[in-house]
């Protein structure tokens, strides 16, 4: 008979999964030894925390463990660190930062929390109440973020790992929101990054990496956890990954696992199945494939917030390409550009901040069965294609020589929709069959008078683009024009050439996963942290729900909670290994 305990929990740990198009099926899950098989497993390697990840949470988090004094090893599935945030411009948001209270910026904690209650949970929002709305899991969450972020982005900035510059101008992305009484100043960015700021996850990944390797964090690449080890008292004890050779390498933690492997975005099955409405993959990095969500499924954990994610549009053409130059559309440029759906039609304020853009998307038409808004198509002229050019920040519209298949062109409207209408058909199976309804051409050619008019006038009546600070933030590159009133519009040429992309829903990452409590230990369905279990990031659930607070919403919480976690990880007993 084997040693190994059979539980309803661990019976799952066989879950199989493939691991990608073209790649070997991989076994997900946990073994539970009992006391002597546990005894007489062989490990390759010992350490106090292994990390699992080595991205924009699993760097700070191996960190912040080893200068209290851990022996610490990353294990990254990729051949290098850097995980999504190496891609990410890596604005990270801090509120009551060390700056702001230099420079007497108050950031009051209620206020600070009134403003993200206020969006992560907008049904249910109430200032009367204690936890305004939120539920005591959520507010105890957010209020880790206020309390962590900012000593642990100082600590990271004392030790020569993330130097910062305050971008004290930088708006949050509801600036204007009466609960929010600090709208700028929450911002920081690593120190050496462009003034664009469109570089700084390459610039954060190396010096991150640079002082792990520089304090003896033991990193190493292409080594993919597939399974945790679980003592006969339920502890984690450490991991067994796959590395690229195909051998099998187990690590023992003393004292803690820590999973940072990011979401779930380039899993399509669970995509489709947690997700709200279309969404056609994105841009955290191609090893994001859910493994904690499979991993973790064997310790009856809950899972909370699957069903939204940090979204972004991006170009159909590239995602279906699996382009490696895949951004989100951060910076929707142009001012001579609109967006139409399918009938023609503007229907959204292009200017929005990019996760609430996404949300046209998914509108659905009842009458009619349909997601009229499915893919969007950007237009422009060739003033928007000549001055609003930029490599930054997923512009679709790209200076000569760029990467710029997403591209279409006609000298006239309607071949322009000709082009749109070949490359719909192009993608015809990933878009339900969508085509251009039989009265795009006149439908657009009365959609660009209606919204030259407003560009004549400085004002959108229809979807008051422009009227927002965070609209003039992501208005990119433009040479402004003696008579232009609106600097976020401007009238389309009567003239081609005419220009096009195709637009679809997509995410930055997914922000749902296990429920983990404000320290990063992962929880089961009792409420109890898992012993030796801790998760950070985007592969574990996110208090925000469908918010996205600012830019940096994203980085700045997952480097305060990978200090949480560090210290919690930190406190565990060793007895047990």
């Amino acid at each position: 008979m084997s040693d190994e305990i059979q539980t309803p929990a661990t019976s799952r740990r066989n879950f199989i999964k493939a691991a990608g198009a073209g790649t070997a099926a991989a076994a997900f899950g946990a073994v539970s030894l009992s006391a002597k098989a546990a005894d007489q497993l062989k490990f390759d390697a010992e350490y106090d925390i292994v990390v699992c990840g080595g991205g924009g949470g699993g760097l700070p988090c191996a960190l912040f463990s080893r200068w209290l004094g851990n022996r610490v090893a990353i294990l990254e599935k990729a051949g290098s660190v850097g995980g999504t945030a190496a891609k990410a411009a890596f604005w990270y948001w801090v509120p009551n930062n060390e700056p702001m209270r230099r420079a007497g910026i108050a950031d009051p904690k209620d206020d600070y929390l009134r403003y993200v209650a206020r969006l992560s949970r907008p049904e249910q929002y109430d200032p009367a109440l204690p936890k305004f709305g939120l539920s005591e899991w959520e507010y105890e969450m957010c209020e880790a973020i206020y309390d962590s972020a900012s000593p642990a982005a100082e600590l990271l900035a004392s030790k020569g790992a993330l130097p910062y510059r305050h971008e004290a101008a930088v708006p949050d992305y509801w600036a204007e929101l009466p609960e929010n009484k600090a709208p700028r100043g929450r911002v920081l960015f690593p120190k050496d990054g462009l003034p664009s700021m469109s570089d700084g996850g390459r610039v954060a990944i190396r010096t991150m990496s640079a002082a792990a390797r520089r304090d003896g964090v033991d990193i190493r690449t292409g080594y993919r956890v597939q399974k945790v080890l679980v003592d006969a008292n339920g502890a984690v004890t450490g991991v067994e990954a796959l590395t690229e050779e195909g051998t099998i390498f187990r690590a023992r933690a003393k004292k803690a696992v820590v999973f940072a492997t990011g979401g779930f975005t380039h899993d399509p099955e669970l995509r489709r199945n947690f997700l709200h409405g279309a969404v056609y993959g994105g841009c955290a990095a191609v090893s994001n494939e859910g493994d904690f969500v499979r991993i973790s499924s064997a310790f009856d954990v809950q899972l909370r917030n699957m069903n939204y994610s940090w979204m972004a549009p991006i170009s159909l053409d590239k995602a279906i390409a699996k382009d490696g130059s895949l951004s989100g559309i951060f910076t929707p440029t142009g001012d001579s550009m609109l967006y139409v759906n399918r009938y023609g039609k503007r229907v959204v304020n292009e200017k929005l901040a990019y996760n609430e853009v996404c949300a046209t998307f998914s509108q659905w038409d009842g009458s009619k069965g349909e997601y009229p808004n499915l893919a969007l198509i950007s237009i422009w002229d060739q003033q928007a294609q000549e001055h609003c050019a930029s490599d930054d920040y997923g512009s679709l519209i790209v200076p000569p020589g760029s990467n710029d298949r997403h591209v279409l062109c006609g000298n006239t409207l309607q071949e322009l929709a000709s082009a749109i209408r070949e490359r719909l058909s192009k993608h015809a199976n990933a878009l339900g069959g969508m085509q251009l309804s039989d009265g795009f051409v006149p439908n657009l050619d009365a959609t660009i008078k209606r919204f030259n008019g407003f560009a004549k006038a400085g004002k959108d009546a229809d979807f008051h683009r422009g009227e927002r600070i965070v609209e003039k933030l992501f208005n990119g590159p433009i040479q402004k024009k003696a008579d232009q009133k609106n600097e976020t519009m401007y009238p389309l040429s009567a003239k081609g050439p005419y220009y096009a992309a195709l637009i679809v829903a997509g995410n930055l990452d997914t922000k749902g996963g296990p429920k983990t409590n404000s320290h990063g230990q992962v929880l089961d369905v009792r409420e109890v942290p898992i012993k030796g279990l801790y998760g950070v990031g985007n592969c574990v659930a996110s208090a925000s729900a469908r918010a996205y607070w600012a830019g940096g919403g994203t980085l700045g919480p997952i480097i305060a909670f990978a200090y949480r976690a560090a210290n919690a990880a930190h406190a565990e007993n060793t007895s047990r290994a």
